[in-house]
């Protein structure tokens, strides 16, 4: 190295505003300060490290004091005008007392004397009381410049004595763009996907970036190819990247695994790879809409990639792959085993079911569940419709049956019954069956032949008769060996007390899914023919009242009795459920729901909120 070498931190440092990269707001309004005579006694810049603090304060007191551009910034110091401090090694209020002694002497050959206080955050609190009287009224001659990476350290009595500006972290095409001109001055071949590479490495700070592109000059010579860069700064490529997605793509765990290992093996870290990979995948979210890929921060051919590779995921599954991601670089921090949870992880990515398969079993649950609906109410109606059967014989003595007596009696005629078909006869309340008989009664001589039939009448339970329906009931007519009707229900325990033989008839003719809600439902009170269920999740509750009907009628064949149901969500559960952890809540529905569980089981499924 020649001894006269320098930095290209330190040697590309501006000397003017002109130079100052992407902090237009900061140098526009200092310049028209300066041409209007109106600048303030302190200065507070603001911003994240390497954007321009300091060399925005070194500027400025060079511009005021009409110091030559052959004085370099960093001699500036050595000059008596201008005092610059670090507050990191001299934070006690000694080193406070000796800067106001430094106030009072005015300046030597300019107009000004500038004290720019670097890191002022780390002053104590006692310095910065002792700092308060002259920052507030300083001699005409002084101007302090404060520069800090944490303005929110700093006490709200220094902030209001002050100017403050915040500076922005520099866009990674503004130090593509300061790079490349660099790389010029300095006679260096460089390819455009370098520079970005470096661009994005240096997060935000063009002091940064410098400093990388100093170490891929040494490492690289004069001329920096993609992969020697790589290398040198070990930063993952997007070409692996890429790969690695093939492999999520494919399904692939073997080139997975096989991906990981050489990653490892060449000696890349896991968090660095884990950073990459969820920008990737953030990229390739953004770039399923063409209008918005100016929001990637890469070269124009990887963009053309993201663009072509974008479509073989969906933005669901991206957004899941994030999430899987995000969560795995806060675990793996603690982790006893970092690589074992990075091949979990991304061995998650791989297996992971796609959203279109997901749609397609939700898909099909609700088919399943619209089909058991359809069953229940097939079930329900009559298999065919009942229908008033009458004999001619008795349209044909429906008076002369009960007129068998001159004197207009009713009495009917009491002949000994033959057998006949049975025919239904639909009353206004009950099903009833005639069993009718025939026999011919000859009178005297001259007296009409009349025939008569004796119609005997028993009740048919709704057993017998499915879904027919009835309005009055016709009383008198039983037969011994049927079952009465069963009384109404009118308190609540003898609905409980009939709820098990319910949760048993239900498994027949209903979804597992709306069996499990039920199973979680209790009868809590009965008013009338409205009876309380209380379930312990929202879940549950949208589901029974969308099956409320179907189920009030299977109820009704084991109590004798047609509820009206109110079902409402235990508040205590709520409480409990939000009381606890998410992640516990989710593992215990997992417990209760075999369903979920086996979805998280096939699918990885992970919990979002």
């Amino acid at each position: 190295m020649s001894e006269n070498y320098r930095a290209l931190t330190r040697k590309y440092r501006p000397q003017n505003f002109e130079d100052i990269v992407s902090q237009d707001h900061v140098s526009n309004t200092l310049m028209n300060a300066i041409k209007q005579n109106r600048l303030s006694h302190a200065y507070m810049f603001c911003g994240p490290r390497g954007v321009g603090k300091t060399t925005m304060a070194r500027v400025l007191a060079r511009t005021i004091n009409h110091i030559d551009n052959s004085v370099d910034g960093e001699s500036l110091n050595q000059t008596l005008n201008i005092v610059e401090m670090d507050a990191a090694s001299n934070n006690k209020v000694d080193d406070v007392h000796h800067l106001r002694e430094s106030v009072r002497i005015p300046p030597q050959n300019g107009r000004y004397k500038v004290f720019i206080v670097d890191e002022v955050h780390m002053l104590s609190k006692a310095a910065f009381n002792a700092l308060l009287k002259t920052l507030e009224e300083p001699p005409e001659h002084a101007i302090f410049i404060f520069a800090t990476t944490e303005p929110h350290k700093v006490l709200p009595t220094i902030l209001s004595r002050v100017q403050r500006f915040d500076f922005k972290r520099i866009g990674v095409d503004e130090i593509v763009h300061r790079l490349r001109k660099i790389s010029v001055d300095e006679g260096i071949a460089i390819d455009e996907e370098s520079l970005h590479v470096i661009a994005k490495k240096a997060d935000g700070a063009l002091r940064d970036a410098l400093g990388l592109m100093d170490q891929a000059i040494a490492f690289c010579g004069d001329t920096i190819t993609h992969q020697e860069l790589l290398q040198a700064l070990n930063v993952v490529g997007t070409d692996r990247l890429f790969q690695f997605m093939q492999c999520v793509k494919a399904h692939d765990a073997d080139q997975g695994l096989e991906l990981i290992n050489t990653l490892l093996q060449e000696g890349y870290d896991i968090q660095e790879f884990l950073i990459g990979l969820t920008e990737h995948l953030r990229n390739l979210y953004i770039a399923h809409h063409n209008e918005q890929l100016y929001l990637v921060e890469a070269s124009e051919d990887t963009k053309q990639k993201y663009r072509e590779t974008a479509p073989d995921f969906s933005r669901d599954d991206l957004m899941r792959m994030l999430h899987i991601v995000s969560e795995a670089q806060i675990k793996i921090k603690d982790a006893h085993q970092p690589r074992i949870q990075f091949e979990i992880t991304l061995l998650k990515l791989i297996h992971m079911e796609r959203s279109e398969n997901l749609n397609e079993l939700l898909a099909a649950l609700e088919e399943v569940k619209k089909n058991s609906s359809n069953q229940q109410i097939t079930a329900t109606k009559p298999d065919s419709e009942p229908k008033n059967v009458e004999s001619p014989a008795v349209q044909s003595t429906s008076n002369a049956e009960y007129n068998g007596s001159t004197n207009g009696t009713s009495q009917p005629v009491d002949v000994p019954p033959t057998p006949q078909a049975e025919s239904k006869v639909e009353t206004p309340t009950d099903v009833m069956l005639a069993e009718e008989e025939e026999e011919d009664d000859e009178f005297d001589m001259g007296t009409p032949v009349l025939q008569t039939r004796h119609t005997k009448l028993k009740k048919v339970e709704p057993a017998e008769a499915k879904a027919v329906t009835t309005s009055t009931p016709v009383e008198g007519y039983q037969s011994s060996n049927e079952e009465a009707p069963k009384a109404r229900i009118n308190n609540i325990d003898e609905v409980k007390a009939a709820w098990p033989s319910f949760l048993e008839a239900i498994k027949a003719d209903f979804p597992i899914v709306l069996q499990l809600q039920v199973e979680r439902t209790q009868p809590i009170s009965l008013k009338g023919s409205e009876l309380t269920l209380e379930c312990d999740n929202a879940l549950s509750k949208k589901m029974l009242d969308e099956q409320a009907q179907d189920l009030a009628r299977k109820l009704q064949e084991c109590t004798g009795t047609l509820f009206r149901f109110n079902v409402t969500v235990s508040a205590k559960q709520q409480q409990e459920q939000s009381a606890r952890n998410p992640y516990e809540r989710f593992k215990e529905i997992q417990q209760k729901d075999p369903i979920l569980k086996e979805l998280v089981e096939r699918f990885g499924a992970e919990l979002e909120y």
